[in-house]
């Protein structure tokens, strides 16, 4: 009988857990049982057992309470063989149920060994209990011990294997609707300096980076290129260190690795930091390096690279989108430049009535699309005047009944000229072309609109248009102080203007005054440099 057996064995140890000498990562065997003999037979009847090159590790447990503690903390146990009576007649019965239903283990195998079978009959037992094997100890000599090992350690392999193929397929499944959600929130946004943010953004979240660490002290940039030339690359956007290198020069130190990602055409990933190679098919090249994260493992290797496909065709759309927006914003300051030159308007009237537009929607609370759509539409609001005969346009005095007749029509010509497009900006245009003579009281004209009837976009370009009217010379006017402006404006507060929209104008007055000054600059380098 094995305890016979351990009675001459000077293996004998009184420490619970022992290793073998294996060539690999050991199988883990819990023993369970309050006899310190059936741990010591057991151990040396395996001692020279191995499967797949890997010997046994050997943890003992004298108690059922024991062994709940050990399984808490250890992980991987590959077989537990397990007393029925210790602390109490059940003891063992209790210990398979709690690994089972408390501790959900279903991967180790149990099989139960009793000196007393009557006190849990075998039918009984393999019914009601979750075992995977139940033996009589004076049967389970030396060989029938290692066929039950060699069973049990391949149906546990196999359990084992089984279930990191299920967790793989359901990490590569949430890896792809990562990459999915990720890459959708790119495709939303309208500017490259919106992309380039979004793009520190949505890798963060596809790699489990916490955001607002990666954002906050992490080091990152996104350069663009137009070719492989290193020093034609500018930063988009950036955090950390790189958060003011917007239009810099990269940093030397990073020109390397960005070569490296040329050259290849991939993504690196280096032991300290990424580099993200994302291109487009017109030749655009979008890279991104990260640095301070830690080591990003295969499957994240993996997603990154479908990533950077989907991000190729984001950012091939927003250039096709951003090459038309600005082609349409082109032509139509070339447009509003021609009426500004015919009228005589003061130099850049169209440029800063955009800027004054821009700024005024986006502290109006605003989002950035429909500011940068109102600041491309506004300089078509005078178009109609391409239609105004010159003797009205240009008469230094008071215009009369008839002539002024005459004037009140541009709105309409100018609606008349863009109302046909289905572009937004043509088609904003035509609404702020028509309604930007009308007044919140309903006084103004072709149509007589008032409060809300009239486009948000229009009472923005009336107070904008008023603004520079006012504070810059006409041919029938001087140029009026700042202060006489902000009190002619702020009585038509409801008469004239939106008043709400007025009170943040007035409320951030620096802002509009600075961009007067800055085009007053470029103005006046102008003619110096033309004289």
């Amino acid at each position: 009988m094995l305890i016979d057996m351990a009675k001459k064995s000077p293996l004998f140890s009184g420490k619970k857990k022992t290793q073998e000498v294996a060539s690999g990562p050991a199988w883990r065997i819990l023993v369970v049982d309050d006899e310190p003999d059936v741990h010591t037979v057991t151990k040396l009847a395996l001692s020279r057992f191995k499967l797949d090159g890997r010997a046994l590790e050997f943890i003992n447990a004298y108690s059922g309470e024991e062994a709940k503690e050990i399984l808490l903390d250890e992980k991987n146990v590959a077989i537990a063989f397990v007393d029925v009576v210790m602390e109490s007649d059940h003891a063992g019965l209790e210990l398979v149920k709690w690994i089972r239903e408390d501790l959900k283990n279903s991967a180790i195998r149990l099989i139960l060994r009793t000196g007393q079978p009557g006190q849990a009959p075998e039918e009984d037992v393999i019914v009601n209990y979750d075992i995977n094997d139940y033996k009589a100890k004076a049967e389970l000599d030396s060989r029938k011990l290692v066929t039950s090992v060699y069973s049990a350690l391949r149906s546990y392999r196999d359990i084992i294997e089984i279930e990191a193929a299920r967790a793989n397929q359901v990490k590569h499944r949430k890896g792809l609707e990562r990459v999915l959600q990720a890459t959708s929130g790119l495709f939303e946004l309208r500017t490259l300096h919106n992309f380039a943010d979004g793009l520190l953004t949505q890798v963060a979240n596809l790699l489990n980076l916490d955001t607002q660490t990666l954002l906050l002290s992490c080091n990152a940039m996104d350069a663009m290129s137009e070719d492989v030339n290193i020093d034609s690359m500018h930063i988009l956007a950036g955090t950390g260190q790189f958060s003011n290198h917007h239009d810099k020069p990269v940093p030397d130190h990073i020109k390397s690795l960005l070569e490296e990602a040329l050259k290849k055409k991939h993504c690196l990933y280096k032991e300290d930091c990424f580099v993200g190679y994302f291109p487009a098919k017109s030749g655009w090249i979008n890279l991104l390096y990260m640095d301070g994260i830690n080591k990003i493992d295969d499957m994240d290797k993996k997603l990154v690279d479908i990533f950077a496909i989907n991000v190729g065709v984001a950012f091939e759309n927003l250039l096709l989108n951003k090459e038309l927006e600005d082609t349409q914003s082109e032509l139509i300051l070339r447009l509003g430049d021609v009426v500004e030159s015919r009228s005589k308007e003061a130099a850049y009237h169209v440029k800063r009535m955009a800027e004054y537009c821009y700024k005024l929607a986006l502290l109006s609370g605003m989002q950035v699309h429909e500011a940068d759509l109102i600041k491309h539409a506004s300089p078509m609001h005078d178009i109609g005047k391409i239609a105004t005969p010159d003797a009205v346009l240009l008469k230094p005095g008071k215009l009369n009944a008839e002539e002024w007749l005459i004037m009140r029509q541009h709105p309409e010509i100018g609606y008349q000229i863009l109302a046909n497009s289905e572009r937004p900006i043509l088609k904003a245009a035509s609404t702020i072309a028509l309604q930007h003579h009308e007044k919140y009281d309903g006084s103004g004209y072709p149509s007589g609109l008032k409060g809300t009837e009239i486009h948000v976009f229009a009472r923005i370009v009336a107070i904008a248009d008023v603004f520079d009217a006012l504070s810059h010379a006409r041919c029938y006017k001087p140029a009026w102080p700042v202060e006489e402006v902000m009190k002619v404006m702020k009585e038509g507060a409801g008469k004239h203007f939106d008043p709400d929209l007025l009170k943040v104008f007035i409320d951030n007055i620096d802002v509009f005054t600075q961009v007067k000054e800055e085009f007053s600059a470029q103005n006046a380098e102008l003619e110096s440099t033309t004289s």
